[in-house]
């Protein structure tokens, strides 16, 4: 494997990050060294990690290898749509429109709140008792 014809990209996604790389191939997803389809079981999420090779019509041409830590499954898959967009972006330029134009390049900002003194979580209070 030549490193000119490897690209990468980090995505991010609450506390998820995902490296993602990407080489010319046959389609293949690996995520941690277990196939796609193992490591995330949910249809919902299996699209959100494809959408950018079916945005930009790409699927079959590159295999990628995905190396993600951190968050849940939900988080991890939207971090590797984001390592897989700018990983693409780093490949062809020409992809930036179309990506841009569906979302894709944007890290999603929305993080969990913290807790704060005096209750139990962010924003639950105690129950109000009148007497």
């Amino acid at each position: 494997m030549d490193v000119a014809e490897t690209f990468g990209g980090t995505g991010r996604r609450k506390r998820a990050v995902a490296r993602v790389k990407i080489v010319l191939g046959q389609g293949v997803i690996t995520v941690n060294g277990k196939a796609l389809d193992d490591y995330f079981t949910r249809p919902t999420l299996l699209q959100i990690v494809r959408q950018p090779l079916d945005v930009t019509q790409t699927g079959s041409r590159f295999n990628v290898d995905v190396k993600t830590e951190g968050g849940g499954t939900s988080g991890q898959a939207g971090a590797v749509r984001h390592g897989i967009a700018r990983a693409l972006l780093d490949m062809d330029e020409s992809l930036r429109e179309t990506l841009r134009k569906n979302g894709l390049l944007t890290r999603d900002p929305r993080e969990k709140e913290s807790k704060k003194y005096g209750r139990k979580r962010a924003r639950k209070r105690f129950q109000f008792s009148k007497r």
